[in-house]
């Protein structure tokens, strides 16, 4: 999965510094909800938001900006962290917190180039029961 080739709808920079992953948690919550998420689906993207942040902080240069850019969808938010940094390996499928994040997204990929590691996410929402 590669984000998508439109620009974002919101970009978020922020200190590259772990301080700041409330208020990324944050937004994402805002606009999940914007979306008509359930709270369930809000908390997931939080979470996974929070642990994709989380990874890539790990990866990141000293003094820079974590980056993070959101699509807004009608039924879904794709979500995708990055910062310049050393390239890590990238998240193996057994490691604890990829499984974190597969669990919680639709979608979740990791990429590096050019100097920066990024983690992108696909939540999709669950359908609005309407009650009769």
């Amino acid at each position: 999965m590669s984000h998508p080739s439109r620009r974002a709808d919101v970009e978020l920079r922020l200190p590259a510094d772990s301080a700041y992953v409330s208020v990324l948690r944050t937004t994402s919550a805002g606009l999940a909800a914007r979306l008509d998420f359930t709270l369930d689906d809000i908390e997931d993207l939080r979470m996974a938001v929070g642990e994709a942040s989380a990874m890539v902080l790990e990866a990141a240069d000293d003094g820079v900006d974590l980056t993070t850019e959101f699509w807004l969808e009608q039924q879904a938010i794709t979500v995708r962290v990055s910062a310049p940094g050393v390239t890590p390996e990238l998240a193996a499928e057994e490691d604890f917190a990829w499984q974190v994040l597969t669990t919680l997204a639709t979608e979740a990929s990791a990429t590096s180039a050019g100097g920066s590691f990024a983690i992108t996410l696909l939540l999709s929402a669950a359908p609005l029961e309407t009650g009769a």
